[in-house]
């Protein structure tokens, strides 16, 4: 495989280093998540013998329609690492491995659309069933509920709407909606700070347990969206910071890459 590359490039060119390990890495990376639509891979190596030693001055990846873990969908997703030491034995053989961790700068943009979709996905619709709580029980006589049809509407300034209902155990639908601004919490997890209950949508017969719900729903999902429980192996993501631009939540943050994983654990 060695003296096909070499022999097929022109020996002054250098490059064909770098465009085996584009193709290596796009088709590693690609692995890592359930679906994809684009992965393209850009190595910067100057000059380009130092790939020989395995010495990359960075990488630069960029993604589109991105699935993790089979339901969760990210529209845009983009790193940029710092200096990488790499195997370049195993690129010969098709792999891509790590001899040292690194950082990368990292930005990932979800859609309304991609986000109200993941509230569909099992994993997500069983943590909000047949939950206790106990206030509800001096209101409607019942105290577990499920939380159901989740709508989410981004909205300028990192605000947010939720609407949802909930399906009390004693049989009594309540349609909820709040506003509340985004926000992020030790790098790593989402927030909904300043949670409003928003009256124009529900009953006014169920004005009290609907605002009662409505800040139960604001604090389950507090615990909910943590990055934590969604690292692909060998990859630690953390946040700077999020906005939300034209129906889109945009997150820049880093990632610490211990390894590259072979797959997703989706798979």
């Amino acid at each position: 495989m060695f003296n096909s590359l070499t022999s097929s490039s022109n020996p002054t060119d250098g490059d064909w280093g770098e465009r085996l390990l584009n193709t290596v890495a796009s088709k590693t990376i690609r692995y890592l998540f359930t679906q994809s639509e684009s992965v393209e891979v850009f190595v910067q190596c100057h000059p380009s013998s130092k790939l020989l030693q395995g010495s990359i001055d960075s990488f630069k990846m960029s993604g589109r329609g991105l699935v993790i873990r089979e339901d969760f969908r990210a529209e845009e997703l983009s790193f940029q690492t710092d200096a990488v030491v790499i195997d370049f034995s195993n690129v010969l053989r098709g792999k891509l491995t790590l001899k040292q961790p690194t950082q990368a700068i990292a930005q990932v943009t979800l859609s309304e659309t991609g986000i109200n979709q993941a509230f569909n996905a099992e994993l997500v619709i069983k943590r909000l069933q047949n939950l206790s709580l106990p206030a509800l029980s001096d209101i409607s006589g019942g105290e577990f509920v499920s939380f159901e049809g989740i709508q989410f509407q981004l909205l300028p300034n990192n605000g947010v709407r939720i609407l949802a209902q909930a399906d009390l155990s004693n049989g009594e639908i309540v349609p909820i909606s709040l506003s509340a601004t985004i926000a992020i919490e030790r790098r790593r997890r989402l927030v909904f700070c300043n949670p409003k209950f928003e009256a124009d949508t529900v009953p006014e017969s169920q004005w009290k347990i609907s605002q009662t719900l409505s800040a139960a729903l604001a604090e389950i999902l507090n615990h909910m969206v943590d990055l934590d429980r969604f690292d692909l192996d060998g990859i630690t993501m953390r946040l700077n910071r999020l906005e939300t631009q034209d129906k889109k939540l945009i997150f820049t943050g880093y990632a610490q890459i211990e390894r590259i994983p072979s797959s997703s654990s989706s798979q």
